[in-house]
């Protein structure tokens, strides 16, 4: 493993990726920003034009949409530039340039909404039906299914200019935890005195000395307990506010309302809950298989992070990683493997860290070329997951970039996470099929069950608390920290029976910047069950023709309607359950290597 920090001007080519696919020189970027910027110039002139016709609609949403994949384009070139080294003062003014350009698009489009939403609901439909609608017809019937929920111009001006107020909770928030609050020290294994931050939390939380991990645990949220009430009084804050708009829009509740922008019915929140409370007797053994292993008398809840399995011996190269995804995503059939090929030749990825570049890992499809992933490989066996996870993007975007035009190619959050999942799925389930050592099989199994343990279980524990918080105050409750200290006890006496929750543990909810997205959670949770489900059945069918067509969907259709193309329908808690007998599964056979 390298330790040296490279620039990148001293990295191999051939382990950077190559941006030239997407403009060969600079100078070409300059040319298609000018007529990104010539493009946005002329769309406030469409603005009263929509309603005349059908040819007319069409003609000013082709203007539009053919802007806006301009303007994509050379932000994209911009940001992925800049992300391989952020210290890169062209590449600093390049994206600096481009987010001005992005914040003129959306000023010259912000009348598209409200003017196809005035044009009368019959002659809007007989629009839509028009033969010639057809790339538009699915975004046209979206904003039409909107129109019970949208109000007359001067209150939707009046909701807008709120928004910006109502957001300040959410400020308020991220200034306390992630400015103004400060944490103590705490005496690290080796016995150093290290001052607590949010960032190496999580380190101590994994350290294999339970003294370690709870004087963290400890330290950290005693912190969060010096401002409980303030974190009270911003969560309040942002659920009212949640309310308060879902009420003037006229939906039934802030979930009701959260859930429809991607048109999912409430069914679908409450099946997933449904199911996984079906499946807690399975995450009560794992818990008593992680005390047992640990050796504890007692389980507390600092105690779920820290390795069960010891840590094995396997160190994984970059280029044995590429094999291992080729091998492992052989089910998914030839071209999805010529197309991992190109990925590795034709350098759409870029491997290793340099000083400056943009930590963790994504990935990033750009119409029209091809997607890029965005690696800090450092030869682990989570990196060649990370690899896999990241590919899984890429190829969903490239199937759908390749098959979608451009108003329909960008899928939507709730599927966003499946086929990277279903990449780590198989690769998971490859290297148990071709590993005989107990030692390495049980790391594997490991790693596997604490992913679905975080994702599922513990976002469905989230999910729950939001759709009760916001029920409390709707029902008008008052959200105090007392009462959401106990809503929160409540779900994690229930989800970690076995486990020991004590007092400080009651106000983790306090922590979690996600609940000021209302109701976005949960769909981390159905996600991984749905690509868990997915994968499943590849392996056991040996067909992975729907799944594949499923990746061709982009933003075509709604994506409860693109995932029952995979053989995936989560209005019925199935599919949820079907995932979680695989983590039954995966259990007993670490049950049994651990005896």
């Amino acid at each position: 493993m390298e330790q040296k920090i490279f620039e990148r001007k001293d990295r191999d080519a051939a382990y950077l990726w190559d941006l030239s696919h997407i403009f060969p020189t600079k100078e070409a970027w300059e040319a298609a920003y000018a007529e990104a910027e010539k493009s946005i110039a002329a769309l406030p002139a469409l603005q009263g034009t929509l309603a005349s016709s059908a040819e007319a609609l069409k003609h000013a949403l082709d203007l539009l949409h053919a802007a806006g994949e301009k303007v994509e384009r050379v932000y994209l070139y911009a940001n992925l530039y800049k992300s391989g080294d952020n210290g890169n003062p062209e590449a600093q003014d390049m994206e600096g340039r481009c987010i001005r350009l992005l914040m003129g698009y959306s000023t010259s489009i912000a009348f598209l909404e409200p003017e196809l939403l005035s044009i009368p609901a019959d002659v809007y439909r007989a629009y839509c039906e028009a033969p010639e609608m057809k790339t538009y017809r699915h975004l046209l019937e979206d904003t039409d299914r909107q129109r019970p929920h949208t109000l007359d111009a001067e209150k939707e001006k009046m909701l807008a200019m709120m928004a910006d107020m109502a957001g300040g909770c959410s400020n308020a928030f991220e200034m306390l935890e992630s400015v103004d609050m400060t944490f103590p020290e705490i005496t690290d294994g080796e016995g150093n005195k290290v001052t607590l931050t949010h960032g190496n939390f999580g380190v101590f939380r994994e350290s294999g000395d339970q003294r370690v991990r709870k004087e963290a645990f400890e330290a950290y949220f005693g912190e969060f307990k010096k401002y409980i009430n303030t974190f009270a009084a911003t969560y309040s804050g942002s659920v009212k506010a949640d309310c308060f708009f879902s009420s003037v829009r006229r939906y039934g509740s802030a979930r009701e309302q959260a859930l429809a922008g991607g048109n999912v019915p409430l069914d679908v929140y409450d099946s997933l809950i449904s199911a996984v409370h079906d499946g807690l007797p399975t995450l009560k053994r794992y818990l008593a298989l992680r005390k047992k292993v640990l050796g504890l008398d007692e389980l507390n809840m600092y105690d779920l992070y820290c390795p069960m399995v010891a840590e094995v011996d396997m160190t994984v190269p970059f280029a044995d990683a590429k094999t291992l995804v080729k091998n492992a995503t052989k089910p998914l059939g030839e071209a999805y493997g010529k197309l991992l090929d190109r990925a590795f030749s034709e350098r759409w990825i870029d491997v290793y860290e340099n000083k400056g570049k943009t930590t963790g890992a994504f990935s990033c499809g750009v119409f029209g070329v091809h997607p890029y992933v965005l690696l800090n490989y450092t030869d682990t066996l989570d990196d060649a997951f990370t690899l896999a996870h990241e590919l899984g993007h890429a190829m969903h975007s490239w199937f759908s970039d390749t098959t979608q035009d451009y108003p329909n190619h960008d899928y939507r959050i709730m599927v966003a996470e499946v086929a990277s999942t279903v990449n780590e799925v198989l690769l998971t389930r490859y290297l148990l099929s071709t590993e005989t050592d107990k030692s390495r099989r049980a790391y594997i199994l490991n790693h596997f069950l604490e992913g679905f343990r975080t994702t599922v279980y513990r976002q469905t524990l989230f999910a729950e608390f939001e759709k009760t918080s916001h029920e409390m105050y709707e029902r008008g409750e008052t959200l105090t920290a007392e009462a959401l200290n106990g809503v929160y006890r409540d779900l994690n006496l229930l989800y970690y029976d076995g486990a020991t929750v004590n007092e400080l543990q009651d106000i983790e909810w306090a922590r979690i910047p996600h609940f000021y997205r209302p109701f976005y959670v949960y769909q981390y949770a159905t996600g991984f069950s749905s690509a868990v489900a997915i994968a499943d059945r590849i392996l056991k069918t040996g067909d992975a023709s729907d799944y594949l067509k499923f990746l061709t969907t982009g933003g075509s259709d709604y994506p409860l309607n693109e995932l029952k193309i995979a053989g995936v329908d989560l209005t019925s808690p199935e599919t949820v359950r079907s995932a979680l007998a695989v983590f039954d599964g995966a259990l007993a056979e670490l049950e049994e290597l651990l005896k």
